[in-house]
């Protein structure tokens, strides 16, 4: 897939006030250690996240997207009548119905002429809104669109403790240490024709590939969570080396050619074979997870968003979002920053 007229101007994000260390996890399945005789540390080691954040109890997600659908909106100059399409893609959603992007629309003074609607992707839910947008615009139907989503871990986190203390086995412990990732934060990004103030970043084109046969290796809900991880990284790997170079043919680009890459931030053995695999030397990747955790669809655009502000990407590299997500689903985006 390819694009001539989309340009991403602005990424608007609130991260969540309360740092929670992987210790401090830890702490609160001490017992769930003892039983199995295991030393304290092993989150941290096996992920290589020291810390994530989590927002107050009560916190509404849509909060958060609208903070950080007005930072957006603010950073490039655009106003809410001109915007074409509100999409809120977060695993998170306040509510089965109606949409949580309808609460996100209201509180940025969204028109009537707004599409207005969700998507649920697992952590490819804002990629995948923007290729939504993308598509709007390039057909001509609308010159701007925000991609909006809110993530919470901490509603997770204290349901798998409380199972992990519940049923204290190595069984449990390797399908449980995953969700002890997840990691809060909100975004919003701005995808437009390019005919606002800002000249934007283009959107060149993307690749898409799924192998739903993995489907149960990782599911979350209400009731129960289980994430097989050494499988989700072999079958992500191999499905992430068969988008990598689907991408590469669809934009004429080689390994060596790409300047930056932003990947879903997993942890540290993911990104170390996923760039291994697609031979992308780790110089050319920023990483967040030691700080923020995995924090679902809204990873990549606020790692992208802070590789830009520290100036690790600069303007006219060529710059690839590498996401991947449950199910198995894999999308990538290749840009002209």
């Amino acid at each position: 897939m390819n694009y001539s007229k989309v340009y991403l101007d602005a990424i608007g994000y609130e991260l969540a006030p309360n740092v929670v260390t992987s210790t401090a996890l830890e702490a609160r399945v001490l017992p769930v250690y003892e039983k199995l005789h295991m030393p304290p540390g092993q989150l941290e080691a096996l992920t290589g996240i020291r810390e994530r954040r989590w927002w107050d109890p009560g916190y509404k997600l849509s909060e958060g997207a609208i903070a950080a659908a007005k930072k957006a909106l603010e950073s490039a100059r655009v106003e809410p009548k001109d915007i074409g399409a509100v999409i809120y893609t977060g695993v998170c959603r306040e509510s089965s119905e109606p949409a949580t992007a309808c609460a996100v629309a209201n509180g940025i003074g969204i028109g009537t002429n707004a599409a207005i609607f969700d998507i649920s992707n697992a952590c490819l839910g804002v990629l995948n809104g923007i290729l939504d947008v993308a598509n709007r615009i390039e057909l001509g139907q609308i010159k701007a669109g925000l991609i909006v989503s809110c993530e919470s871990a901490r509603e997770i986190n204290d349901s798998m403790i409380a199972s992990m203390l519940k049923n204290p086995t190595m069984d449990h412990f390797k399908l449980s240490i995953a969700t002890l990732t997840g990691g809060s934060g909100a975004v919003a990004v701005l995808i437009t024709d390019g005919s606002f103030n800002n000249a934007g970043h283009k959107l060149l084109g993307g690749a898409y590939k799924a192998a739903s046969e993995h489907h149960g290796l990782c599911n979350w809900n209400r009731d129960f969570m289980m994430t097989d991880a050494a499988a989700v990284l072999k079958y992500g790997v191999q499905l992430g080396r068969a988008t990598w170079n689907a991408l590469l043919e669809s934009l004429s680009w080689n390994a060596q050619s790409v300047d930056k890459v932003i990947c879903h931030q997993v942890g540290g053995a993911h990104k170390s074979s996923i760039l291994a695999t697609l031979g992308i030397d780790e110089s050319k990747d920023f990483s967040t997870y030691e700080y923020l955790g995995n924090i679902g669809t809204v990873s990549v655009p606020i790692t992208a968003a802070l590789a830009d502000e520290r100036e690790f990407i600069r303007k006219g590299d060529k710059v690839a979002f590498l996401g991947i997500g449950s199910g198995l689903n894999c999308l990538m985006l290749g840009w002209e920053w």
